[in-house]
C-alpha cells in the first residue's frame, strides 16, 4: 500500500501560479498568500461558514429560552449533554451511510436542507397554542440544536478539506476560518437588533434562509472546483486536485470503525475529547467564580440582591465581547503569519500551553480576575488558531476519513469531553468537595496529557506527509495499515 492511499491531496497545478492574481486575491493577500484562481472559492467557503455560524447564533438564544423556561431547566441542560452523545452513536453511522452513497455536493447540500426544513417545523410548533410552553418541545429542540451545530460545521469543514489539497489548505483555511469568526459576531448582532421587532421564534425562519444559502454555495463551489479539476486532469502528467487516485478503493467502513482502525485518527479523537474536557471544566470554574463574586458583592452591600442577574450577565457579555473581538483579530492578522513563520508543529502547541498556564495560575490564585484573563486567552485562541489547525489535521486523509471519521470526531468525541466534564463535576464537586483550585489542578494535569497528544499527532502527521522516496520503510507504512 503506497503513500497515495493515505491522502487525497496532491500538489496544486502550476498553471495557477503563472496567472496574474485578481483584485480580490490581492486584497485577500493581506490575510494570507492567495494565488491566481484561488480567491473566489476561498471567499465562497468563508461565506458558507459565515452563514452557518450566523444561523447557529440566532438559534442559540431560542434554545436557551425554551429550556430555561422550566423550573429544572439548568439541570435538564446538564443531563441532555449525555443524551446528545448517545444519540450521536446512531446519527453518525447513518450519516456515514449517506456519505457512501451520495456525491459530496448532494451530501453537503442535502443534509443542510434537511436541517433547514426542521427549523420551519419548529417555528410551526412555536406558534401552536400550548406547544411552545411544553417540556417536550424544549427537550427535543435542545437535543436537535446540539446535533445540528456540530454536524453541519464538521460537514462544511470536511467539504473544504475535500476541495483543497494540503498545500492550498494550509494557506487558505485562514480565510475560510474568518467566515466563522464573522458569523459568530454577526449572529449575536442580528439577534440583538431584530429582537425588538420580531419574536425570537420568527428568527428561526431567517436561520433557515441562511442554511439554504449554505446549500447553494456548496453546489457552486463543487461545480467550480469540478471544472478546474477537469481542466487540470486533462493536462499531461496532471491529476485532479483533491481527487482520490484512480486505483483507490473506497472504504465503506463505518465512521467509528475508521477512527479506531487508524492511529492518526484515534489520536485526533483523544485530542478533541481532552481539549473539550479542559474547556468545559474552565466554563464550570468561570461560572462558579462569577457567582461567588456576585454573592460577595451582595454580602458587602455593594450589590443589591435584585441586581445579581444583571451583574452576571454583564460579566459574561464583557467576556464574550472580548473573546469575539480577539478571535477575529487573531484570525485576521496572526494565524497566517504564525503558520508561515513557525510552521504547523510549533503553532499546534500554543493552545495547550495556554491552557496549562491558565490552569496552573488559577490553582495558585483561584480568583475571578486570573481566570477571566486566562479564559479570554484560551477561548480566543481556540476560536481562531486552534479551530484552523484542528481542521488542517484532516488535509492528509482520504475522502472517506474527511466525511465520515471527521463527523465521529467532531461530534461524538467532542461531546464526550462535555460528558466527561459533567461526570467530573458530579464526582469532584459533589462527592470529593473540590473547590475551584481542585478543578484548576485537574485542568493543568489534563493540559499536560493534551500536550503529549499534540506531540504524537504532529509526529504522525509528519510521517503521513513525508514523500515516499524520503521515508524509511517503517515510516512509509500508511496510517491505514497501522493498527491503532
Amino acid at each position: 500500500m503506497t503513500q497515495s492511499r493515505i491522502s487525497a491531496s496532491i500538489d496544486p497545478s502550476p498553471a495557477l501560479d503563472a496567472a496574474r492574481p485578481s483584485l480580490l486575491e490581492r486584497i485577500l493577500g493581506i490575510v494570507t498568500e492567495v494565488r491566481a484562481g484561488e480567491g473566489l472559492t476561498a471567499v465562497l467557503l468563508a461565506t458558507a461558514l459565515f452563514l452557518l455560524l450566523m444561523a447557529y447564533y440566532i438559534i442559540k438564544p431560542v434554545r436557551e429560552a425554551l429550556i430555561l423556561q422550566h423550573p429544572a431547566g439548568a439541570e435538564y441542560k446538564s443531563w441532555l449533554g449525555a443524551a446528545i452523545a448517545l444519540l450521536l452513536l446512531a446519527v453518525v453511522p447513518a450519516y456515514s451511510k449517506l456519505a457512501d452513497r451520495l456525491p459530496r455536493n448532494l451530501l453537503v447540500s442535502g443534509v443542510t436542507l434537511f436541517f433547514a426544513s426542521h427549523l420551519v417545523l419548529f417555528y410551526g410548533a412555536s406558534v401552536t397554542p400550548g406547544v411552545r410552553e411544553s417540556l417536550s418541545l424544549s427537550l427535543i429542540f435542545f437535543v436537535w440544536v446540539g446535533i445540528f451545530n456540530m454536524m453541519l460545521v464538521a460537514q462544511l469543514w470536511a467539504f473544504a478539506n475535500d476541495i483543497y489539497d494540503q498545500e492550498r489548505g494550509k494557506r487558505l483555511f485562514v480565510i475560510v476560518g474568518l467566515g466563522a469568526s464573522f458569523g459568530a459576531i454577526a449572529g449575536g448582532t442580528i439577534t440583538s437588533a431584530l429582537s425588538s421587532v420580531f419574536d425570537m421564534f420568527d428568527l428561526l425562519l431567517l436561520s433557515a434562509v441562511f442554511l439554504i444559502g449554505v446549500a447553494a454555495i456548496a453546489q457552486v463551489v463543487h461545480r467550480r472546483e469540478g471544472r478546474a479539476a477537469a481542466r487540470a486532469a486533462s493536462r499531461p502528467g496532471s491529476e485532479a486536485p483533491g481527487a482520490l487516485p484512480a486505483a483507490e478503493k473506497r472504504d465503506e467502513s463505518g465512521a467509528f470503525a475508521i477512527v479506531f482502525r487508524h492511529r492518526y485518527l484515534l489520536l485526533i479523537a483523544a485530542f478533541s475529547l481532552v481539549f473539550n474536557f479542559v474547556n468545559t471544566n474552565g466554563e464550570y470554574m468561570f461560572g462558579k467564580l462569577i457567582k461567588s463574586a456576585a454573592d460577595s458583592a451582595v454580602a458587602a452591600g455593594t450589590l443589591h440582591a435584585d441586581e445579581v442577574r444583571s451583574f452576571i450577565g454583564g460579566r459574561y457579555n464583557t467576556f464574550f465581547t472580548a473573546v469575539n473581538v480577539l478571535s477575529f483579530v487573531f484570525q485576521f492578522l496572526v494565524v497566517s503569519r504564525l503558520l508561515k513563520r513557525a510552521g504547523f508543529g510549533p503553532s499546534f502547541f500554543i493552545f495547550p500551553v495556554i491552557a496549562l498556564l491558565d490552569g496552573s495560575a488559577v490553582a495558585i490564585a483561584p480568583v475571578l480576575g486570573v481566570l477571566f484573563v486566562g479564559k479570554i486567552a484560551e477561548n480566543s485562541t481556540d476560536y481562531s488558531l486552534n479551530n484552523t489547525l484542528r481542521n488542517m489535521l484532516w488535509l492528509p486523509t482520504t475522502r472517506e476519513m474527511k466525511y465520515k471519521a471527521k463527523q465521529a470526531v467532531d461530534t461524538f468525541f467532542v461531546r464526550m469531553g462535555d460528558v466527561a466534564s459533567g461526570a467530573w463535576v458530579v464526582l469532584g464537586a459533589g462527592v470529593l468537595q473540590l473547590g475551584v483550585r481542585g478543578f484548576a489542578v485537574t485542568n493543568a494535569v489534563l493540559a499536560a496529557v493534551w500536550l503529549w497528544l499534540a506531540w504524537a499527532i504532529v509526529r504522525e502527521q509528519r510521517r503521513l506527509e513525508a514523500p515516499p522516496a524520503e521515508a524509511t520503510p517503517a515510516e512509509a507504512t500508511p496510517a491505514e495499515a497501522t493498527p491503532a
